[in-house]
């Protein structure tokens, strides 16, 4: 019988959810005493296109430690950003809210906005100390080790803002470093989603995929076992999650690969202009024009089913400009078949490695690609509809690529659920009722 585990972490927090009294932590086998997190964006509380407080204090890693302190044993130093600012991107944008927007068309409609034109930037300046959350958004595993990841003198490639924030020292700690200094009982590993990300988010055209085989410092397995290696020396045990498919993300799944409608008239001149070089369009729906190399000197084919047009498309030049049809949608805006066939065998690739580390080191395995494929069935949980949906989905955040504080928590119940599994602990589930989905105005 198969059985949804997102379902059943959902149905335990039922009993939880009535309980009167705190229920007590019991580690089992596992040493909670201090508990370090490395990872990427889920893991920093990156969400809505930026880093900002709501989403930093309501992150997985958070949640997992509230989970793990319920008796005040321990806190949990986090980077924050300043509590009721912008947030801030690589970019320097604030963060996505909903609200009401034109388009190009004239027509007001409820969308991802950004809440100011400027992000905080004045958190670049920001300094800490004594960071148990090391999770940085955009991390690729080959830049887990690297030294002076902090230092803006490192240039470009080999610096990142976010760690400068955390760094114990900027020119001399990395990552790694800096986790394995905090000398962590227990420590938690979700590494290898940016490394697939960075090339999907752009539509294959820019920052190629991190190798899976190949040592330290070149390959995904090499540079993972270091790190595990490292962190476990000295007695840790910790817990490794699984990636997500990330071409399930709504992010990819929003705008459908035939969404130009063409009428009697449209259907004449994009025949007129196509016919010469083999395109043909019929009145209803077809599919996009998009840019290959194919066709030359024209450099233009129409979409096949199954390929994906990313959300970062701009949807005005769609509407009003002739993006799609007479102006074919630039390359870096499609993943193309070949090009999810390297994303999907790269994730399967690198969760093999995952689950054969997870046993070679002894660690605890959540498996985040389960739980994410749960919620592309959707699930209905007192009242509350979660699933992978865009804005309506409840899971998601505002840039189609994140989960909001409730998709947090469920995360947080996965990885509560192998540790107990594997610890033979008892670490209550999160509430995840306490949470909230996308913000409506």
């Amino acid at each position: 019988m198969k059985i949804n585990i997102l379902y059943l972490l959902l149905a335990g927090l039922t009993l939880a959810a009535c309980e009167k009294d705190p229920v007590a932590v019991d580690y089992g086998e596992m040493d909670g005493t201090s508990y370090v997190a490395i990872g990427t964006n889920a893991t920093a509380g990156y969400a809505d296109d930026a880093l900002h407080y709501d989403a930093q204090v309501n992150s997985y890693a958070k949640i997992l430690n509230e989970q793990f302190s319920l008796n005040g044993r321990f806190g949990f130093g986090q980077p924050l950003v300043e509590e009721g600012t912008n947030g801030v991107n690589l970019n320097g944008d604030a963060q996505l809210i909903l609200g009401y927007k034109t388009d190009c068309k004239d027509t007001v409609s409820l969308s991802p906005i950004r809440i100011a034109d400027n992000g905080n930037t004045s958190a670049w300046s920001d300094v800490f100390n004594v960071i148990d959350n090391l999770g940085v958004p955009g991390l690729k595993i080959l830049d887990l080790d690297n030294v002076g990841f902090g230092n803006s003198a490192s240039g470009a490639g080999n610096y990142d803002p976010y760690f400068a924030r955390m760094a114990s020292d900027q020119a001399t700690s990395s990552v790694l470093s800096d986790a394995i200094a905090r000398d962590p009982s227990f420590f938690s590993v979700m590494l290898g989603d940016s490394d697939i990300m960075n090339f999907a988010t752009t539509g294959g055209a820019f920052d190629p995929i991190t190798p899976s085989a190949g040592v330290n410092g070149v390959g995904f397995e090499g540079t993972l076992d270091a790190a595990l290696t490292a962190l476990t020396t000295n007695g840790a045990n910790g817990v490794i999650a699984t990636i997500p498919d990330v071409l399930d993300y709504p992010y990819f799944n929003t705008i459908p690969y035939d969404g130009l409608p063409l009428d009697a008239d449209k259907t004449e001149t994009m025949n007129s202009v196509f016919n010469p070089i083999g395109l043909y369009f019929t009145e209803g729906d077809n599919p996009f024009t998009m840019e290959c190399d194919c066709n030359l000197p024209y450099g233009v084919r129409k979409m096949e089913p199954g390929e994906l047009v990313t959300l970062s498309i701009p949807l005005d030049s769609v509407k009003c400009n002739g993006m799609g049809s007479i102006q074919p949608i630039p390359d870096r805006y499609v993943l193309t078949l070949a090009e999810i066939a390297e994303i999907q065998a790269k994730i399967n690739e690198y969760n093999t490695i995952i689950r054969a580390q997870a046993l070679k080191h002894d660690l605890a395995l959540a498996d985040l690609n389960q739980l994410y494929k749960g919620l592309n069935t959707g699930v209905l949980y007192n009242g509350i509809n979660l699933s992978a949906e865009f804005v309506t989905g409840g899971a998601y955040s505002l840039d189609g690529r994140n989960l909001n504080p409730i998709g947090q928590a469920l995360i947080a119940n996965t990885f509560i659920e192998a540790i107990n599994e594997k610890f033979n602990a008892n670490i209550p589930f999160a509430d995840v009722t306490k949470y909230h989905g996308v913000l409506f105005p």
